[in-house]
């Protein structure tokens, strides 16, 4: 009995992992966000995260969209840190089901970052 349950939890343990793993090597979607980036932060009790709010602005005078995002590696932090209030293009990859907000808070994982040209 005791080295079925054992066997049991262990079968548990690496579906969990296996699952973990595949929500985050494995993207749902892809795609490009252009906007201001107006709040961005590192945050969090025990798991800290870069978590960030991309403006977009359609049209001169309406009301921007918001687009939150997560960003897990240092250098696009520093990128991001340099230019905020610049307008930025980034590239985001979206995770869904992942297991806990320890890897962000958000679905959308920004990996690129570029100040976007002028018009």
């Amino acid at each position: 009995m005791g080295k079925v349950l054992i066997g049991l939890v262990l079968v548990v343990i690496a579906g969990i992992t296996g699952f973990t793993w595949l929500t985050l090597h494995w993207s749902y979607s892809e795609g490009e966000r252009a906007g201001f980036v107006q709040k961005f932060s590192r945050k969090g009790w025990v798991c800290k995260t870069w978590e960030g709010e991309l403006a977009m602005v359609t049209l001169p005078g309406t009301i921007a969209e918001k687009f939150a995002f997560t960003v897990r590696d240092d250098a696009v932090a520093a990128s991001l840190n340099a230019n905020i209030g610049k307008r930025m293009s980034l590239h985001y990859e979206q995770h869904k089901w992942l297991p806990t907000s320890c890897f962000g808070d958000t679905e959308y994982f920004v990996t690129e970052a570029h100040v976007a040209a002028n018009p």
